[in-house]
């Protein structure tokens, strides 16, 4: 039997190196982009970077496995502002009448979004309708990964690909705000786009709800205003909901209650059209499908990163 050769340490060294290199250009890139004048395509390539940097510096774990995730949402949530880096050129190329259009269709002449705020407004607990659907939009900020984290905590030999999945999702969706950039209702309504007043909801039980912190907390929170078609919000809690049924009946249930009353949120805030919901629920199904055609690549990408960290190990 043949014993294998240690890698030289200079060899060592240097892609340990490379892979500490990706992770703190992956964290710092996003951050000087504007004022180094950083271009899209490299900054884009520092968030990619990163977790694979961190596959290779530490081997397999399930804190590591969280790490990579963290990272990767990390550059999700960068990459995804950096179209509105530049409004004025991000503008001229966004879609604003396509969704109205279909929306009406899918209305019968109006927009969903117009018909359920002006019919609902007329019940008498209207206000506590506001505050609980706004309150499901918010907790979406979390929803996703407390899923996750009671897949790791119950399930944890289905993490990596609930995570995956969610991470699929998350990319995929980014890249269509990049190619498509589609305003919101609430947007096109306060540019008289719609022909009908779509109110953003949100905004009246935000202020209400946390007063002079507020407009800190919204423009914390605006990111993207043109990251609309498909809405991941759904996607993600519909993928979620999905990732908690193979677990039990009763996650599954909690999954799927959340993720139509969220649906059912983001048309009546006006955050999202139906047709933007479609758009998420057939991204769910093209990362599902997708899996089986995509492992060969994964698998590759897998195997090369293992001769990397069995390089930087020693």
């Amino acid at each position: 039997m043949t014993r294998r050769s240690r890698p030289a340490p200079a060899l060592r060294k240097a892609v340990r190196a490379g892979a500490a290199a990706a992770i703190g250009l992956a964290v710092a890139v996003p951050l000087l982009r504007r004022r180094a004048r950083i271009p899209a395509a490299a900054t884009v390539a520092a968030c990619a970077a990163g977790p694979l940097g961190l596959a290779v510096l530490h081997p397999r774990s399930r804190k590591r496995d969280v790490a990579m995730y963290a990272l990767q949402m990390w550059g999700f949530t960068m990459v995804h502002e950096l179209p509105y880096d530049d409004p004025e050129r991000l503008r001229a190329r966004l879609r604003i009448r396509y969704p109205i259009v279909l929306d009406r269709a899918i209305g019968l002449g109006r927009l969903p979004n117009a018909r359920l705020q002006q019919g609902l407004s007329r019940l008498p607990g209207v206000r506590i309708l506001n505050r609980f659907l706004t309150w499901a939009h918010w907790l979406w900020f979390l929803e996703p990964y407390l899923a996750l984290v009671f897949v790791l905590v119950r399930h944890p030999q289905r993490f990596p690909s609930a995570a995956r999945r969610l991470a699929a999702v998350f990319d995929v969706g980014c890249a269509a705000y990049f190619a498509a950039p589609t305003a919101p209702p609430w947007w096109a309504s306060e540019q008289g786009q719609t022909e009908e007043e779509v109110r953003r909801i949100m905004i009246g039980v935000g202020e209400e709800t946390w007063k002079s912190a507020w407009p800190a907390m919204y423009g914390a929170l605006g990111g993207n205003p043109w990251a609309a078609m498909p809405s991941l919000h759904f996607a993600t809690s519909v993928t979620v909901a999905i990732s908690l049924a193979e677990t039990g009946r009763t996650a599954g249930a909690v999954g799927w209650a959340y993720a139509l009353t969220l649906g059912f949120a983001l048309v009546y805030l006006g955050e999202h059209y139906v047709t933007d919901l479609a758009a998420g629920a057939a991204l769910v199904v093209a990362v599902r499908r997708g899996e089986p055609l995509v492992e060969p690549l994964v698998v590759g990408v897998n195997h090369r990163l293992q001769r990397l960290e069995r390089l930087a190990s020693g």
